[in-house]
């Protein structure tokens, strides 16, 4: 029993159904990137997406060749006229969080190699994925250079690998289709500006249409098959509309006029990337032949400049970026009108509608200015980007002799050459990759009685804004602790979203009792996960050492003394601040002489000073 809900029966979230059927009738667009809050029916829509999707002409390779893009071995069979197609449905295939650089774009065949003794290709992602849907889920926590790997390949359509022996380069053309939530950090912007089209997928709040989610989701899932057969004849009607526009795509022309609007409008946005203007011509020519039209309009570009551009426009990291729809109309006809011509050739289907609820028309800027905090560093500022370093995590360079992870492909080849069908422990070699080294900083604040009166609440947001301004670029991961009353909480879970941070700590109650040590555990806890993460952990603990609520009940200094031993086993970066001012009467001084932690007066710093000073310890 098939039990993927219809892509028709969707309700509401227009822009984000209008941006996957684009990409499906013209993957060249670059892909389409879905950001928003858990359950808002992103992966919903992307698995439903294959079921209206037009069939596809394959080969039997392993590739799954068309026969527009061939890899080598079909060609020799086309040649000998041996090659053979068949028409198959499209399908999602969905990568891994885990996967590694190898899993992605192939390597080489383990069992083939020492069965018979020669080095052959095995598959990864990329050939699955050929003439199908590449569904990334929570792109943003895959490392940098696996998402480059597979935004390369969808530029390029082909999946080239050379290295240790295999030189491959097959087909691989799909449609790219990603989804994050933002809580969970953000994307680099160079990383950002790689995808085709952006869309911030926000939860329906009108009443009646949020009622009929409810409803449908009950009815599917009550009896799925009866629900599907209510949607049958609209999936087929948009099968067949976007198997039109697929084959109507190449007749699509535009004007001269259209090519230079187009331009300008990038350049008055401020918009420096070439790949803005690109992609908002393919999307308008896709919404035109979706239109069932030979040529673009104003209209058609204004529509595909929603989707193309907000997400490359510059902004502060601490705010979203915003579009005026109107500015956006107005640059394209004014542009067009200077050029001598209306470029409004409509007709009677320029006003249809993606879905019953029509295609929104104005660009989201409900979201209010965020806190910006700029410190200027009273220490040198360190130029240039962060050293790329040997290490066994990132992108795999070259083998050794030495290292964690085997690099199975170069040890299977010193074997071969050795005359060896079965690797031996002599033969062993292992993966050197570059990678960039991340902190994870974890700021732990003292938010009871004691600190409330001192007002330094403030000290520690404003750090914390200051390190994620910071973080945007450098991909090292903030958070903040605060312990008051009889426990502990996580007010920021680790991230490099500044928009998160901002909206966390706008609100922070303070006052009541001090739970030092449920303060320090989850702050160790915390950063010992981060750790097994490959991220270097640094502790940063705003407080003036006293505690007065144990955790178990127990002795308050046994605790502190027990988790500050455990911070120290742990490789833990720490760093003090001192509440008191003149004479440390609580725990500090045990807490710096276990963890082996910088200590500093609180008197002595402000924002800029505290930044200074853990900045260095995540550059240093």
């Amino acid at each position: 029993m098939n039990q993927i809900f219809p892509f028709t029966a969707i309700v509401g979230q227009e822009k984000m159904t209008k941006a996957l059927v684009l990409n499906a009738i013209n993957p060249k667009i670059g892909g389409v990137l879905l950001r928003g809050d858990k359950g808002t029916g992103k992966s919903t829509a992307v698995r439903a997406l294959a079921e209206v999707l037009p069939e596809v002409e394959v080969s039997d390779c392993r590739f799954g060749c068309s026969p527009d893009a061939m890899c080598r071995d079909c060609k020799e069979k086309l040649m000998r006229g041996e090659l053979k197609f068949r028409r198959r449905k499209m399908r999602v295939v969905e990568l891994p969080l885990s996967a590694t650089e190898d899993r992605v774009v192939g390597t080489i065949d383990v069992e083939a190699a020492i069965r018979d003794g020669k080095i052959s290709f095995q598959p990864g992602v990329l050939a699955e994925a050929n003439n199908n849907i590449l569904y990334i889920d929570e792109v943003n926590l895959l490392e940098d250079h696996i998402v480059d790997a597979l935004l390369d390949a969808a530029a390029s359509e082909w999946n080239v690998v050379e290295r240790e022996g295999i030189s491959v380069r097959h087909p691989a053309k799909f449609v790219l289709i990603g989804t994050m939530n933002p809580e969970e950090g953000e994307l680099r912007p160079q990383l950002l500006d790689r995808f085709g089209m952006v869309v911030d997928v926000k939860a329906i709040t009108d009443p009646e249409l949020r009622a009929e989610v409810i409803r449908r989701a009950e009815e599917f899932s009550d009896n799925p098959e009866r629900f599907r057969k209510k949607f049958e004849d609209e999936q087929e009607r948009l099968r067949k509309r976007i198997d039109m526009a697929r084959k109507l795509l190449k007749e699509v022309v535009t004007d001269k006029d259209i090519l230079k609007a187009i331009a300008r409008l990038c350049s008055e946005l401020g918009i420096e990337t070439h790949r803005a203007d690109i992609t908002t011509l393919r999307a308008a020519k896709a919404i035109a032949a979706f239109k069932g039209k030979r040529s673009v309009t104003t209209d058609d570009v204004v529509e595909a400049a929603e989707l193309t551009l907000p997400h490359r426009m510059k902004s502060h990291p601490f705010e979203r970026p915003k579009v005026d729809f109107d500015t956006i109309e107005s640059i394209l006809k004014t542009a067009v009108e200077d050029h001598g011509s209306d470029g409004e050739n409509r007709t009677e289907d320029d006003n249809d509608n993606w879905n019953k609820g029509g295609g929104s028309r104005k660009f989201d800027a409900k979201d209010a200015k965020l806190p910006e905090v700029y410190v200027k560093s009273r220490l040198p500022a360190r130029k240039g980007k962060r050293v790329e370093s040997p290490s066994t995590n990132g992108r795999y360079v070259k083998p050794s002799m030495k290292g964690d992870k085997i690099a199975i492909d170069a040890t299977i080849r010193i074997a071969l050459a050795k005359g060896r069908l079965r690797p031996s422990v002599y033969d062993l070699r292992y993966k050197i990759c570059s990678g960039r080294s991340a902190s994870s900083i974890a700021l732990l604040v003292d938010a009871s009685g004691s600190m409330a009166s001192l007002r330094r609440m403030e000290l520690a947001k404003g750090v914390l804004l200051r390190l994620l301004q910071d973080a945007y670029i450098k991909r090292d991961r903030i958070s903040m602790i605060v312990f008051r009353g009889n426990d502990a909480e996580v007010v920021v879970p680790p991230t490099t979203s500044p928009q998160l941070a901002a909206s966390r700590v706008s609100e922070i109650p303070t006052g009541g009792k001090t739970p030092l040590p449920a303060g320090m555990y989850k702050a160790y806890k915390l950063l010992k996960a981060e750790k097994r993460k490959r991220y270097q952990p640094i502790l940063v603990v705003i407080s003036d050492g006293r505690g007065n609520v144990s955790m178990s009940g127990g002795d308050v200094k046994e605790e502190v003394i027990r988790i500050s031993k455990s911070i120290s086993r742990e490789g833990i970066t720490t760093v003090m601040v001192d509440a008191d001012d003149h004479v440390s009467l609580g725990f500090t001084k045990e807490i710096v002489s276990l963890t082996n932690a910088l200590h500093y007066r609180l008197k002595d710093l402000d924002q800029e000073r505290l930044f200074d000073v853990v900045n260095a310890l995540r550059t240093g």
